[in-house]
Order: structure tokens, then C-alpha cells, then sequence
């Protein structure tokens, strides 16, 4: 079984005369290969929003989810602390926007589309076939963007899977998804490397990512 948690930090504003969009667009995949991992991982972002975010009943807001941005170090570290030793993997790559190509500053999906596709294209599925592959990533998407991602996608992953293996992709709320979570965390980390210098967090877990890539 592979859990694949798909997450995105930067954005896709290609205006750096008028506005001030992002110099760099991270995609990151958090993978896990059995489910124990997968519920081991789970426990922890539970842990760690009970412990350090809700942690005192005269709090008036509670937090829903742990976060990239927002989430002080210090919560992040404890999180690790929680997750090191269960089996997962990082795998990322950043688009370096100022190198892409005029005419696809106006396709915005198809960039998004094509980045996620050559992090999945590391993903080593032959090292465990398993009966299952599950994607999962933000619904933040329109209707008529996430049919175009879902096609796309299993275009590019059901070649490489054994036709007995399921494909499944669901676009779920992060609040609602504690692996989105996570992959938030990790996404911010590495985006923040790129687009700020600043590796305090990435440090921290770069043990665990396995592709750091940038494109352009």
C-alpha cells in the first residue's frame, strides 16, 4: 500500500513587474509504504496538535491543523521528535519561475501538473507493488482542474503500475487530512530553503527527503 500526500508551497503569479508573486513553486510528496507507517505518522500530527497547539482547556480557538506557516519552529521540532524513527520519504521538486517559458505563465494548471508528474516519476513504486496506491492532495482545485489533474496523473502512474494495482485520488480538505498535514510541513521547509535561504526547519528533517530537485 502507498499513501502519497501531494502538497504545494509558493504560488503560480508569473507578474514580477506589478505584483510580487513567489520567485520559486515547490511540490513535495510525502510517501509512505505500509500502513502502519501510515497510521504511526497520523498519531504523531494528533499528538502534536493536542500537546502543543490545544493543549489548554481555556483556549478559546482551537487549531485544526498543523501548518507550515504559523507553526513555530519549536512545534515543528516536537513533531519530528514524534515521527523520525517511522518509514517515510520526501520527495520534491522546485520550479524556479522566472526560467519558464512565456507562453506557460498563462497555463498555470498545466505547469502544476507537469511539476507533480516528475515528483511522482521518482516515487520507486517497483520497490513495493503492494494493492494499492492512494494520491491524495488540497482540494483546492475547480471542478473542471481536478478531472484535468486526475487524467493526467493516472495517464502517467498506470503505466508504471501492475494493472491489478488500484489507483486512487482524492482531493480532500487539509483540516480535515492529517498526512496533507504533515506534507505541509515538510513542502514549507524545502520551499523556504529556495525561496528565502533560510534551511532552520529543512535541517531539521533532511534526513528523510530522498529527492530535492530543482527544475529551470
Amino acid at each position: 500500500m502507498w499513501y502519497l500526500y501531494l502538497d504545494e508551497s509558493g504560488d503560480l503569479g508569473f507578474d514580477f513587474v506589478n505584483k510580487k508573486p513567489s520567485k520559486f513553486f515547490t511540490v513535495s510528496i510525502l510517501a509512505v509504504s505500509c500502513q502502519d507507517a501510515n497510521r504511526k505518522l497520523i498519531k504523531a500530527a494528533k499528538i502534536t496538535l493536542r500537546r502543543k497547539l490545544n493543549h489548554s482547556k481555556y483556549q478559546k480557538r482551537i487549531a485544526q491543523e498543523l501548518k507550515g506557516t504559523g507553526t513555530t519552529i519549536d512545534i515543528k521540532k516536537y513533531f519530528y521528535s514524534k515521527a523520525k524513527d517511522i518509514r517515510f520519504g520526501v520527495y520534491s521538486v522546485t520550479l524556479n519561475k522566472k526560467k519558464v517559458y512565456e507562453r506557460l505563465t498563462k497555463e498555470k494548471s498545466r505547469v502544476y501538473n507537469y511539476i507533480s508528474r516528475k515528483v511522482l516519476d521518482k516515487i520507486p513504486f517497483e520497490k513495493n507493488s503492494g494493492d494499492r496506491v492512494q494520491l491524495i492532495l488540497d482540494k483546492s482545485m475547480a471542478k473542471p482542474e481536478i478531472a484535468e489533474f486526475n487524467t493526467y496523473i493516472r495517464r502517467a502512474l498506470e503505466g508504471r503500475l501492475s494493472p491489478s494495482v488500484p489507483l486512487d485520488i482524492y482531493h480532500w480538505l487539509s483540516h480535515e487530512n492529517y498526512g496533507l498535514q504533515i506534507a505541509d510541513l515538510f513542502c514549507w521547509g524545502i520551499f523556504q530553503k529556495y525561496e528565502r535561504n533560510n534551511a532552520e526547519w529543512f535541517d531539521v528533517y533532511k534526513s528523510k527527503v530522498i529527492l530535492d530537485e530543482q527544475f529551470l
